[in-house]
């Protein structure tokens, strides 16, 4: 096990994920429901976890299938589990089971809630809850692996969290992993984009 690098994974997870609580934080600012502050709060400390693991390992590089497969584990409770931060500082999903509960199932796209009625949330809260199930989509971890160097085992982590399949048959999609990351995600996202303006022509809300 090379416990520097999977240090180093989990500190870049850490800051992509504080990282992706802005557009929420931006929603927040804009609706002003009082949700700003458990929002930036749970940005500051995702980021404050992630930035000494990613600083201090950062020149670690080495990984393994069996690190890849922690990652994989770990990295979903981890994130899970401070991403449910936002609800519990506001105060709208007290309980911490419940909080990360709902982040899991977010991140996994399994579609459970413990919520009887999800509108009542603020509009910044219910943006970060649906931006969970967006990452989830494609998988946080995918998302990670744009943000490493080339030689950090991405393709380890690819195949451990999304593609256990490739571990048998070592297909690859691309020569470099971040290539093959950064395609998926684009191809996604434009989905993801042509769905919501189909949505909203239709008269509904965002997919």
């Amino acid at each position: 096990m090379h416990f520097s690098s999977i240090a180093r994974v989990l500190g870049t997870l850490l800051l992509v994920t504080g990282g992706s609580m802005l557009l929420p934080l931006i929603c927040s600012l804009y609706y002003n429901e009082g949700d700003f502050n458990a929002i930036l709060v749970s940005s500051i400390i995702t980021t404050g976890l992630g930035l000494p693991l990613w600083w201090f390992f950062r020149k670690e590089y080495e990984l393994g299938i069996k690190d890849g497969i922690v990652l994989a584990v770990f990295g979903w409770v981890l994130v899970s589990l401070l991403s449910a931060l936002p609800f519990m500082i506001h105060g709208s999903i007290p309980s911490f089971t419940d909080a990360f509960f709902e982040m899991m199932s977010g991140y996994t796209t399994t579609g459970a809630t413990i919520l009887t009625d999800i509108e009542t949330l603020p509009h910044g809260l219910l943006f970060w809850r649906s931006e969970t199930h967006l990452l989830g989509g494609m998988g946080f971890l995918t998302l990670t692996l744009i943000f490493l160097p080339h030689g950090v085992g991405g393709l380890r982590i690819f195949r451990a969290e999304s593609s256990p399949g490739q571990i048998i048959t070592k297909e690859r999609f691309k020569a470099r992993n971040r290539d093959t990351m950064i395609w998926l995600w684009g191809i996604y996202l434009g989905l993801e984009c042509v769905g919501d303006v189909a949505a909203l022509s239709g008269g509904h809300g965002p997919v």
